[in-house]
């Protein structure tokens, strides 16, 4: 028996062994359920014991207390318990295949097919059994504590029985579908980890080098093997053709290849039409981004689709005829196929280089670097589609190994001297341009094939025919199937990411229709929108390097189920040590906290616009409110995204616990500031809209946080104040009580004048003032008496302190108009001014002396230097000013 039939018996072995499990389970099971009361029971007996055993020395024995019945398995558990079962026969079937180590590619693969719906499935039962065995202990727990003396109530002891026994089914249920996830996970490690070996050790299996003598001479020695192999394949074709070929069925066929000719030829005549990237529109008006990239698209379009038809036409027509041998069947495809690899090679080629249209090229190159370029890929296509379809036919007639070799060697140096000849016509160029004359002016890294480009190449040039000559052929040929695989995906990586950028930037960023209408109908600005564009294009982008990431890996012997399994464990959740991190878990944590914060903000907008206005609530009440009603949304939010996360309050507190030190000496500002913002809250000694003075600050409050508070001075400086300094400092509130307030000014008055007359002047221009209160009236102190001047002060009560400065100015201007024109005030005239001299003492008494010598019956002048009433100096007075 062969392998594979070996393994479709396991299968068929796989399918019959549940039925058989599922006819033979009713009548093993329960057995098996019968040892489980036991089991639960023995611990009562042995408890009763020791008072049957004091019995005699007390009392006469008591009566055994009945024994609770079984707990019957529910039914739900029993075609739960009946899935595992299937799921354990067919995991450990596909553990006992793997002992063989015999597995190829393939069977490794069939094993490995079946094993994702299976761990799905047991997924599926242990979340479904979660929330029950967490029901069912939380019954449990309602019963309290078993006690230790005393027996209990037949009636609670039979109940605890069967709610034991029900969490006892659930818990043995989900530990054993815990056990098969974990057996899946581990068959397929181990059938991931095979595989791997097997595509190492057949990747770095060395063979005799193309330098070698001996395979030359192992080829000669097997060519005639061969040429009698290709013989007879010839006779098998024809034979099979002469069978076959029907009048009906080479119609079919001719008709197909007549299509597919058709199609390349339209492809070579009409896809540049269809491109339409003429040179005449070039020189008329550069064309714009996304003009390039449907271009490019079109280009693509046109140029890969009808061949890649074509040749899906003629490899349908010949597997319908069955004209030739299935073996050679599959060189007819591999024909078809490389056909159709070149015609997307080349456009995709001409859609990003666009050689001889300069305009229309999307990566930006010389336009004999484009040729160039475009001329060394073209032809590494051509030679890697022969080199396969000579594999093809030595796979078909079963050639041997060194005749294969031989034949996969010279297909790789080929490759290395293609590689190397285009690689060096770069770095002639660069050399010819540098030999110019003229000054030289460096190229920039966006017009040519940079440094680091063309030694990437070389290096890959050097790796590729170094292994062919040395004898690692099939390293040589995955590194050149690398090297297109990775060209092809990245040129289409590009092409995607261009398109997007140029679709959904152009579309959102720019002043385009459909910009505008959601501009109009959703009223988001221009800048929100480009906000927008930039993280749909991040978005993109992601989306798309993870697709190519994917598809590169793929080559490299990563199964894709595996990629899927990483992703999906990644995302769902994985452990690291005894903790459980989903990605999926903390993303919609994360949505549930910004949709907290955003239902919060939205209630605390309508709190401040909408409800508190219309309510005779003062302003700082109103801020107080909205502003407690964000934290307390805020606080909500925080904690269903905790609880979703799985951290209950208790851990929670255990974590602030275990940061009180940190916050007592890292933190313990911003915790006094917090504190205080949430007495300035509670406590409101300031409100917004209050007139403070803080230190050499004065203002409005303008806001009021947990942090600190914002005060708005008279020049519109916004002056953050620590809320902390607002309750441990000295804070000057001029509108704790109410609004009045108190304006004072100084006069003075001529001292010759009556006072009583001047206190009634300003009082009387006080009282005229529609913004001094009544009551209490205004009221005029007679400060001082001066010389020349009597000094009165105006105190008056204003309505609202956020006016003193106006009623100040007012008052002023009307207290000056009424003492000047009652002359209480003179005036003094341009350049006029008092000057007060002093230190004259010594010659007042000299004057006084001659005046009383010379004239001593004459009583002396009236002297214009008079002594002042402090007696420290004398003040001289203008004509104007003596009385």
């Amino acid at each position: 028996m062969t392998l594979r039939r070996w393994i479709a018996a396991l299968m068929t072995a796989a399918v019959l062994a549940p039925g058989l499990a599922a006819a033979q389970g009713p009548a093993a099971k329960p057995d098996a359920k019968a040892q489980a009361p036991q089991a639960t029971q023995a611990p009562q007996a042995t408890q009763a014991a020791p008072p049957a055993q004091a019995a005699p020395q007390t009392a006469p024995p008591a009566a055994p207390a009945p024994k609770p019945p079984p707990t019957p398995i529910s039914e739900q558990i029993k075609q739960i318990r009946a899935q595992l079962d299937q799921e354990k026969a067919d995991l450990d079937q596909r553990e006992q295949a793997l002992t063989h180590h015999d597995l190829n590619k393939d069977d490794l693969a069939l094993l490995r097919d079946g094993i994702d719906p299976v761990a799905e499935r047991l997924r599926h039962v242990i979340d479904n059994l979660g929330p029950r065995l967490e029901a069912a202990k939380e019954r449990l727990n309602q019963l309290g504590p078993k006690p230790k003396e005393g027996a209990e109530a037949p009636d609670v002891a039979q109940e605890r029985a069967q709610r034991e026994g029900g969490v006892a089914e659930i818990d043995e249920t989900m530990r054993l579908a815990r056990s098969l996830l974990v057996q899946s996970e581990q068959i397929t490690d181990q059938i991931s980890n095979r595989r791997r070996a097997a595509f190492t050790r057949a990747l770095f299996e060395r063979t005799d080098g193309l330098v070698s003598p001996n395979l030359y001479a192992r080829a000669a020695t097997s060519l005639p093997r061969d040429l009698k192999a290709a013989e007879t394949a010839l006779d098998d074709i024809v034979g099979q053709l002469g069978r076959n070929g029907t009048p009906l069925r080479l119609l079919v066929v001719a008709l197909a290849i007549g299509v597919s000719v058709a199609l390349y030829i339209a492809r070579r005549h009409i896809a540049p039409r269809l491109g339409r990237r003429d040179a005449a529109k070039e020189t008329a008006k550069a064309p714009s981004r996304r003009a390039k990239v449907l271009a490019a698209w079109r280009v693509v379009l046109a140029g890969a689709v009808p061949a890649v038809a074509g040749s899906f036409v003629v490899s349908f027509a010949i597997t319908a005829t069955d004209l030739v041998p299935d073996r050679f069947s599959t060189v007819a495809h591999g024909i078809l196929m490389a056909l159709a690899f070149v015609a997307v090679v080349e456009a995709v080629t001409d859609a990003l280089l666009s050689p001889g249209k300069p305009d229309w090229r999307l990566v930006a190159m010389e336009d004999a670097t484009a040729e160039r370029l475009t001329r060394l890929v073209v032809g590494i296509a051509f030679v890697i589609a022969i080199g396969r379809t000579i594999e093809e036919f030595n796979e078909a007639i079963a050639v041997g190994l060194p005749v294969s070799i031989i034949t996969r060697g010279i297909f790789a140096a080929v490759v290395t001297v293609v590689m190397a000849e285009g690689l060096r016509r770069f770095a002639a160029r660069a050399e010819t341009d540098e030999a110019c004359l003229g000054p030289y002016v460096a190229a920039e890294s966006s017009t040519s094939i940079g440094g680091p480009l063309r030694i990437v190449g070389w290096i890959v040039t050097a790796a590729v025919g170094l292994c062919a000559l040395s004898g690692y052929i099939a390293l040589s040929s995955f590194l050149i199937d690398q090297l297109v695989w990775t060209a092809i995906a990245v040129a289409l990586l590009y092409l995607a990411i261009t398109s997007a950028d140029a679709f959904i930037g152009g579309t959102l960023q720019n002043d385009s229709r459909i910009a505008t209408a959601l501009q109009a109908n959703t009223g988001l600005r221009k800048k929100s929108l480009n906000q927008i564009a930039v993280l749909m294009g991040g978005l993109v982008r992601v989306v798309l390097v993870t697709v190519a990431a994917v598809l590169l890996l793929a080559t490299w012997g990563v199964d894709s189920t595996d990629i899927y399994a990483s992703f999906r464990a990644a995302f769902f959740g994985f452990k690291v040590g005894d903790v459980t991190i989903s990605l999926s878990t903390i993303v919609i944590a994360l949505g549930l906290f910004i949709l907290g914060l955003a239902i919060s903000r939205v209630v605390k907008r309508w709190l401040e616009n909408t409800y508190l206005p219309a309510t005779d609530l003062e302003a700082g009440l109103r801020n107080s409110i909205a502003t407690i009603t964000g934290y307390i949304g805020f606080l909500v939010s925080l904690t269903v995204a905790f609880s979703y996360l799985g951290l209950s309050l208790e851990k929670i507190t255990i974590v602030a616990g275990a940061l009180s030190v940190g916050i007592g000496f890292g933190l313990q500002s911003i915790v006094n500031n917090f504190v205080s913002g949430l007495l300035l809250l509670w406590e409101r000694p300031i409100r917004v809209g209050d007139l403070v003075v803080i230190g050499d600050n004065e203002g409005y409050v303008r806001r009021i946080s947990v942090r600190s508070t914002e005060i708005q001075t008279f020049d519109r400086s916004a002056v953050i104040v620590p809320n902390s300094n607002l309750i441990s400092g000295v804070v000057k509130n001029r509108v704790r009580g109410d609004r009045t307030g108190r304006v004072s000014i100084t006069v003075n008055v001529l001292r010759n004048q009556d006072p009583v007359r001047a206190a009634e002047l300003i009082v009387g221009c006080a009282k005229a003032h529609s913004d001094v209160l009544k009551e209490p009236p205004p009221r005029v102190v007679f400060r001082k008496i001066g010389d020349p001047f009597l000094e009165f002060e105006l105190i008056a009560m204003i309505t609202d302190v956020a006016s003193q400065l106006k009623v100040q100015s007012d008052l002023n201007f009307a207290v000056f108009k009424t003492l000047s024109d009652e002359g209480l005030i003179p005036n003094l005239g341009p350049g006029a001014s008092i000057v007060t001299v002093q230190g004259l003492e010594p010659v007042q008494d000299a004057l006084g002396q001659i005046a009383r010598a010379v004239v001593p019956a004459v009583a002396p002048p009236a002297d214009p230097v008079t002594r002042s009433p402090a007696g420290g100096g004398e003040r001289r007075r203008t004509p104007e000013s003596v009385p």
